[in-house]
Order: C-alpha cells, then sequence, then structure tokens
C-alpha cells in the first residue's frame, strides 16, 4: 500500500469514528499529517508505512506539540524494519506510541484499547495490582504460593502488587490461576504514559533569528512562544491570560504562504487555537480562518488587547479577499 492510500485510509477511519480532521498537511517538513479531535480528545498523527522513519527530532517536536496544545502525539503505521507491526500492540518510537490502523481502528471505532505494549526484552501488560491482590487474599494463599504457581520469586508478586507491569507469559498464568483477566488497557489517548520510558517534554529549538522581532511583539502582547522546526506553523503560542493558543507562521505573501496558512486554518480550528500569518504586505485580511496582519501593523501595535482584538476580528472572517 502506498503512504498515500495509507494516510486516506487512516483519515477516513478517523471520520468514521466521528472525530474532526484537519487537512493534510503537505507542506514539508512536517512533523505530524493530520490533527483530530472528538470531543477533548485530541491527536497529533503521523501516518508511516516503516515507523523507523520516524527520527528523534521529529518525535521531540510532536511531543512538544502535544504538550502545548493538549493533545497526543501518535504515530500509525505498517511496519517496523521486515516485521509487521502486531495489531493490539502498542510501540514507542522516540517517546511516541506507535500503533498499527488495525489497532487504531479497534481503538477510535470500535472503542476496544490496546492491552499490550512493547519494550526492551519483549511484549508486557498492565497488571493491576489492586485486583490481584485482593484475588490472592480471597483464595487465602501467600506471596511464596503465589509466587510458586507463576514460577518468579516472591519478590517479583510483591512487585506485581505494587503496579509493576508483567509480560504476556506470566499474564496468561495469572489468567489460568484466577480465571479472570487482571490486565488494564494501555490508555494511548493519554500517551500512554503509564508504561512509555520517556523523557520531560524536550525543550524548545533556538527561534530563528529572523522571527525574532515577531517573537518579541508576541512576548509583549502576553504570548510564551514556542518555536517549531518541522510543523506547517513557524510557533505556538500560549496566551499567559486566557486559555486560548496561537499558531503562527510569517513571510512574502506567495502561493506556498497561501496553501500553509489555509493548513493553519483548517488546523486552528480543529485544535482550538488562533491561526496568524504575518506578510510584510497584503490586501487580504484572513485566509480560510488565518488572520492575516502585515509586519508593520504588528510592531505599531502597543495593547495587548488592541492585538488580540485585531487577531479575532481577522480570524473570524474566513472570507478569502480578492
Amino acid at each position: 500500500m502506498s503512504r498515500s492510500a495509507l494516510i486516506e485510509n487512516v483519515t477516513a477511519m478517523l471520520a468514521d469514528a466521528g472525530f474532526t480532521v484537519s487537512d493534510r498537511c503537505v507542506i514539508r517538513p512536517k512533523s505530524f499529517d493530520v490533527a483530530a479531535r472528538r470531543g477533548d480528545d485530541l491527536v497529533f498523527v503521523k501516518i508511516l508505512a516503516n515507523v523507523d522513519g520516524l527520527d528523534a527530532p521529529t518525535g521531540a517536536e510532536m511531543r512538544r506539540l502535544g504538550h502545548y496544545l493538549h493533545g497526543t502525539p501518535l504515530v500509525i503505521g505498517l511496519r517496523t524494519r521486515d516485521q509487521e507491526l502486531e495489531p493490539g500492540v502498542v510501540y514507542f518510537r522516540h517517546g511516541v506510541p506507535v500503533i498499527s490502523p488495525d489497532t487504531a481502528l479497534d481503538l477510535f471505532l470500535e472503542g476496544v484499547p490496546p492491552l499490550v505494549y512493547a519494550a526492551p526484552g519483549g511484549l508486557y501488560v498492565n497488571i493491576d495490582g489492586d485486583v490481584l491482590a485482593d484475588e490472592r487474599e480471597e483464595r487465602g494463599w501467600s506471596l511464596g504460593r503465589l509466587a510458586t504457581e507463576l514460577g518468579v520469586s516472591r519478590r517479583t508478586v510483591s512487585k506485581y502488587e505494587d503496579g509493576m507491569n508483567a509480560s504476556i507469559d506470566v499474564a496468561v498464568k495469572l489468567e489460568e490461576v484466577f480465571g479472570d483477566d487482571l490486565t488494564s488497557p494501555v490508555d494511548v489517548i493519554d500517551g500512554a504514559d503509564e508504561v512509555r520510558d520517556a523523557d520531560p517534554t524536550p525543550e524548545d529549538p533556538e527561534a530563528d533569528p529572523a522571527d525574532q522581532p515577531i517573537v518579541t511583539v508576541l512576548t509583549r502582547a502576553g504570548f510564551d512562544v514556542h518555536p517549531t522546526v518541522r510543523a506547517p506553523f513557524k510557533a505556538v503560542g500560549e496566551d499567559t491570560n486566557r486559555p486560548e493558543g496561537l499558531l503562527t507562521g510569517h513571510s512574502s505573501l506567495t502561493d506556498a504562504a497561501v496553501k500553509r496558512a489555509s493548513i493553519m486554518g483548517s488546523l486552528g480550528r480543529v485544535t482550538r487555537t488562533r491561526a496568524v500569518y504575518f506578510v510584510d504586505e497584503s490586501s487580504k485580511q484572513s485566509i480560510d480562518g488565518t488572520a492575516i496582519i502585515e509586519r508593520d501593523e504588528l510592531e505599531s501595535i502597543d495593547d495587548p488587547e488592541e492585538f488580540r482584538d485585531l487577531l479575532q476580528e481577522r480570524g473570524d472572517d474566513a472570507e478569502t479577499e480578492a
């Protein structure tokens, strides 16, 4: 299957599952292909045939975007090296959860979350330690008795009851011993934080010197500005006074810039942020919901509220002027 066909299939599946899906991010470089929202659940999805194509800088940026825009970075792919991704298993690349299209379909369309995750050494499951302890105590078994049944140490059983996860083999033995499934699902939407081994949110890259004047003005207007290097926007702004984000871009208003501004408008609607594109000169005031502001206008604004009002006025005018 070609990557384009794979992207079409995945976006169609997300739409069928009730997600609002953004326009595809077709401008390179790009850290994700689409953003999708269902209720409060927001995902930034990278779709790859071979998930090893996700490199460390892209993974770091996806995680930053997930943090600043309150969403989950996610890779949906077919294989790793020469091996197909197993259905029902969550993998990780550079701290980003990775699942197959079948796993995504089960999760998003059927409401069946995965139970297994891959980590160094094999496949593992979440054990509900409280349920395990209750089951053991109901039988009147000691830690040693259960350890003997499972073929592990007493200390290991104690760790399972304290929340340590177990291998597939141990999970099967537990089910055979107690006749119940003691596993709990892997929470992909929350980034599978309970099982992934990831560092804190990666630090922001340095702002391009050419972006610094705009960063300065946005900071003065009350935004914490986080530069990007692979997204279809130049930066994410976190409003320090309101629960509203900002996607920004800037360049001359070329055909490529119009396309980028249109994508930003679509992403803004899905991520519930405002989008603004700064240009040297333009007769347009908005492009598909992205506010267009000339640099001279921006630099002449001293009042943060004046900037917010201008942003809202132009962003709410979704018509592209001739």
